[in-house]
């Protein structure tokens, strides 16, 4: 395979755009969804093994994207604060009837 970054590619579910671009999107993807993305030459519409992609990608030094959660870009709600908002939208009849079952399941 030629490693002409500037080769026009199609990466599935985004559309054309140069080797280059396509496999440092594909490198910014989440693990999962990199396994399941496909990049097509569109000159012969040839499927680029896994292999070549990540031979690609570390020739032009593009490291993929760990797999890490910031707890400032995603902070986990607590069980606390979920049943918290619950309690507040949820109206009245419902609470009550939470209410009971939850006296039900204690007595048992």
């Amino acid at each position: 395979m030629t490693s002409d970054p500037e080769e026009q590619v199609r990466l599935q579910g985004f559309g054309e755009m140069t080797l280059r671009t396509a496999v440092a999107t594909l490198m910014q993807l989440a693990p999962r969804e990199r396994v399941e993305a496909t990049i097509f030459r569109v000159r012969d519409d040839v499927r680029l093994a896994q292999s070549e992609i990540a031979e690609l990608a570390s020739h032009w030094g593009i490291e993929p994207t760990p797999n890490v959660r910031s707890p400032r870009l995603v902070p986990e709600q607590h069980w606390p604060d979920v049943v918290r908002d619950m309690v507040r939208e949820a109206p009245l009849p419902s609470l009550m009837v939470a209410f009971l079952v939850g006296v039900l399941i204690a007595r048992r």
